[in-house]
């Protein structure tokens, strides 16, 4: 089942890597009691995710901050080292974006966003998607039908909605 608005983040724990410490952070406890911008993505590296959707966040996450946005996190499935070095890379994590792999979809599948394109190597790779939530609870939602385009999902469409 696809997740939907008033929906409850699932409590999946993906790893995150800051310098050479690797930890893990649990989805459920990081948006209790918070305000929370999650944005997924089928992969790091990749034409539009690197070109536009990252970059939006980017752009976008003092103004997300200024509505009282306490974590603006990154979600694509790929091992934590490669999501790390794309945060550096891109220069998320200057602009203090949560890089967190979900390496075995594991998040993917929870949200039921998966999808794959077995010639080019995609297996269960997340639909992209932004999303605001508040004490763990999915209060906007927004994903591409297109997965070669970033319209809706983007900093600035979701940053209107909140």
């Amino acid at each position: 089942m696809t997740v939907k608005v008033g929906d409850t983040i699932p409590a999946v724990t993906l790893p995150r890597q800051v310098g050479d410490d690797v930890s893990q952070v649990n989805l459920a406890e990081l948006c209790a009691g918070r305000k929370v911008v999650l944005f997924g993505l089928p992969g790091a590296y990749t034409s539009i995710c690197s070109m536009a959707h990252l970059p939006s966040f980017i752009r976008t996450a003092d103004a997300f901050r200024a509505k009282g946005v306490d974590d603006i996190v990154c979600v694509a499935v790929n091992d934590v080292r490669v999501m790390k070095h794309w945060g550096e890379s891109s220069g998320a994590e200057d602009a203090g974006i949560m890089m967190l792999a979900d390496w075995d979809s594991e998040l993917t599948k929870a949200l039921g966003l998966e999808f794959s394109v077995p010639a080019i190597g995609f297996k269960d790779r997340m639909t992209r998607c932004a999303m605001y939530i508040e004490d763990g609870e999915i209060k906007v939602l927004h994903f591409e039908e297109d997965k070669t385009t970033c319209d809706l999902t983007g900093g600035e469409s979701l940053l209107e909605t909140i």
